[in-house]
């Protein structure tokens, strides 16, 4: 027999899939209900019981609206409602849960597009009713195998059995439980609320809660020492990140924020992606969501969506739930680390999440700080980013979790103080130019200000792997790329003919490399993604063409000659390979090298 808890004591449906307030959740009361005593926006206080905590979550009004205690004062409490407040009034009943925000976690996560306090949107178009419980169950059933017998000992994040999805998951045991499995459910098809093991007399469900805001335990934390390739060559070329690392990208509008980090979430070689749209205009969203759905995986053969959980908190949704967005895709991510999975989360943007702080803390009265945020700015980015990293699992596995967080400064300005905190905490810079993105050089990622520290970490890495010459590449093409810039200013002052030949190539090097290697199509399917093998095999294409024309000026030819000849075949080859051609590559270096010969 197969089903939700069969063969399993308790074996009753579970809650839900999405946790969080509504009627049904109201603990047992005892007297009259607390009430609430004045509504001011989506500021409501209520009569406080000497039991209710800081961030414990309260059921406001008839429809249960969720709210979230920010301020007790003796015997009343401030709370801030993640929903529209119109119809709250005074009198009306205001329920403590008991209970910090938590939201449930399981394989329906997989493919689903959420709100902030990961209710589900598939299928509701624009309309949650407010209070409402999210989408109920919708009948999906995933296949269990278990891998555990009845009497076995097990210990917290110990595998009890296999959960049949696009990407493998487990059943873990929970944090904090251990024991003697005293039952567990036989191979079957169940539903995402079923108990399928009990440990120690506790049911373990397929979906479990977790409080957003407490990252989850692991054994320990590991070096940070494997790339994760992106397939973007600005990037894994010039400024790698680590899997569990921590990057961000500053830019002003315009400059491609955005489309990088939507290839990054489509291409980057990560197991499961989370992508938070955090205050993004909701077209972009729909967009973002459209090509997921559509776009092959081509490690599962699937939809790409089908290992992507979006977190859709767009700009017209309340600042409350934008706060907690980020801890949701944070406890989403260390959900599916857990099971040993790397996992990238993307946050688009962080600088609209602190704007939600700064308004919060507005309304409390706090004191203002620079520009106006709160002075617990830097604090509350540390910890966010803090939960990124490569960890020992409780069950002994190793699992990662990435983080990119999009910065949006105003008017570009980077010492305003989401963007200089933000870069305090990161292992990576990836600074969007506004002059590369006008000049339609993608992606526009500065080679000037941007920067990696796990460079010589992955260096390491790449040279174990086989590629010993990664980390001498990536120095060469940032040099040339440097003394190019150098050259730039004064090239337009004195024009190029009036520098010596071996500046002049220098110049004609930082072309090749930009044109050639760096820029990339988002549109192309041939360049949207460059495999390591690729974006190898052009660096040191690049590079041999560049030696032979230092070699051809330093043996007497003239730089207007070698300037003269036709290096498009070379420029072109990242379009005429494929994403993980090399052939197109080489064949172009050769017709290019031929051609400089004849000059010789």
């Amino acid at each position: 027999m197969t089903g939700p808890g069969a063969g399993l004591p308790g074996g009753e449906p579970g809650p839900a899939a999405v946790r969080h307030p509504g009627p049904r959740d109201a603990p047992a009361r005892h007297g009259a209900a607390p009430r609430i005593l004045r509504v001011c926006g989506p500021l409501v206080e209520m009569e406080c019981p000497a039991s209710v905590a800081m961030h414990d979550l309260v059921s406001l009004g008839a429809a249960g609206l969720p709210g979230e205690v920010v301020a007790v004062h003796g015997g009343t409490g401030t709370v801030q409602a993640y929903e529209y407040t119109g119809g709250l009034a005074p009198g009306q009943p205001a329920e403590p849960l008991g209970r910090p925000l938590s939201v449930a976690l399981g394989p329906g996560l997989l493919g689903g597009v959420f709100d902030g306090l990961l209710r589900s949107l598939s299928g509701v178009g624009d309309l949650l009713l407010p209070g409402a419980g999210g989408v109920a169950p919708d009948g999906r059933t995933w296949r269990f195998a278990p891998r555990v017998a009845e009497g076995a000992r097990v210990a917290a994040g110990d595998v009890l059995g296999e959960i049949g999805a696009r990407v493998p998951l487990s059943l873990l045991v929970p944090p904090g439980r251990a024991g003697t499995v005293t039952a567990v459910a036989a191979p079957g098809e169940y539903r995402a609320d079923a108990v399928l093991a009990e440990v120690a007399g506790c049911a373990v469900r397929m979906t479990q809660d977790w409080p957003v805001r407490r990252p989850r335990p692991a054994a320990g934390r590991l070096p940070a020492d494997q790339p994760l390739h992106t397939g973007q060559r600005a990037v894994d070329l010039l400024f790698p990140v680590a899997r569990g690392g921590t990057v961000a990208v500053p830019g002003g509008f315009g400059t491609g924020k955005t489309m990088l980090l939507q290839q990054i979430a489509k291409w980057c070689d990560a197991d499961v992606i989370v992508y938070v749209g955090c205050g993004e205009r909701g077209n972009e969203m729909a967009d973002v969501i459209e090509e997921l759905s559509e776009l092959a995986d081509p490690r599962t053969g699937g939809r790409l969506s089908e290992r992507t959980v979006t977190i859709a908190n767009t700009s017209n949704m309340p600042m409350m739930a934008r706060e907690a967005s980020v801890y949701t895709g944070a406890t989403v991510a260390e959900y599916f680390r857990d099971m040993g999975l790397d996992v990238v989360v993307i946050a688009d943007s962080t600088s609209r999440w602190a704007e939600a702080l700064r308004e919060f803390a507005s309304r409390m009265g706090e004191l203002p700080a620079e520009e106006g945020y709160p002075a617990g700015l830097a604090s509350r980015l540390a910890a966010f980013y803090e939960r990124a990293g490569p960890v020992r699992t409780l069950g002994g596995a190793r699992g990662s979790v990435t983080v990119i967080g999009a910065v949006s400064p105003p008017g570009g300005d980077r010492t305003e103080p989401v963007t200089a905190h933000t870069e305090r905490f990161v292992r990576c810079l990836w600074s969007l130019d506004r002059d590369l993105a006008y000049a339609r050089h993608y992606p526009a990622v500065s080679w000037v200000d941007s920067f990696s520290r796990d460079a010589s970490a992955l260096a390491a890495a790449h040279a174990l792997a086989g590629d010993p010459g990664w980390a001498g590449r990536r120095a060469r093409v940032a040099g040339l790329l440097t003394e190019a810039d150098r050259l730039a200013d004064l090239v337009e002052l004195v024009g190029v003919t009036a520098l010596p030949p071996r500046e002049r190539i220098s110049v004609l090097a930082g072309r090749l490399l930009r044109e050639a290697v760096v820029q990339q199509s988002a549109l192309s399917p041939a360049d949207a993604y460059s495999a390591p093998g690729k974006t190898t095999a052009l660096v040191e294409a690049a590079l041999q063409v560049i030696d032979r024309c230092l070699e051809l000026v330093d043996g007497g030819t003239g730089a207007d000659a070698v300037e003269a000849v036709d290096f498009t075949p070379l420029l072109r080859a990242r379009e005429a390979a494929g994403p993980a051609g090399t052939d197109a590559v080489d064949r172009a270096r050769d017709i290019v090298l031929d051609r400089l010969g004849r000059t010789a």
